[in-house]
């Protein structure tokens, strides 16, 4: 069980909810970008800095996630890939992709990608907002709490 990060337009509150729970679950947290990403001194959290170029972060996440993984982003190809691998996607503002969704999500994008290509203004992503970060933290904790937990550090019974 393991997060990835597509942490490049991932917004810094929900980095610091992901480092949150990573600490808190002991879950591993990597972080992966074209650019230096600061994380918190922690061992459940890394950051994976790519060569600069177009999707390489994705191919990276692609390449390392495995079924039942969960991967943060709101790149809907890379999340189309991700699922295909048998790993989950989540976007930032608490959507969870699925096998079921992908398809008109990805379908959407490619219209939306045509009207822009044709001179289209047709806006950008609505502002992130607080309930945009509580849905996100709601859709981490249930994924959290579906999935089995690592073994506790052993005590000191002396």
């Amino acid at each position: 069980m393991h997060i990835w990060v597509d942490a490049d337009a991932c917004p810094n509150v929900i980095k610091d909810i992901l480092f949150r729970a990573a600490e808190r679950t002991r879950v591993p947290v990597t972080l992966v970008a074209n650019s230096w990403i600061r994380t918190p001194p922690s061992r459940f959290i890394k950051s994976v800095q790519v060569s600069g170029g177009f999707d390489v972060a994705d191919g990276e996440i692609v390449e390392r996630c495995a079924p039942g993984d969960l991967v943060v982003t709101a790149d809907i190809p890379l999340a189309a890939l991700v699922l295909e691998k048998g790993a989950l996607a989540l976007n930032p503002r608490g959507e969870l992709y699925t096998a079921d969704t992908i398809a008109q999500r990805l379908t959407m994008r490619n219209f939306m990608d045509e009207l822009r290509g044709s001179g289209v203004d047709t806006g950008g992503p609505a502002g992130f907002h607080a309930r945009d970060r509580q849905a996100f933290g709601n859709a981490l904790d249930r994924w959290l709490a579906s999935q089995p937990r690592p073994p506790s550090p052993a005590r000191d019974t002396a």
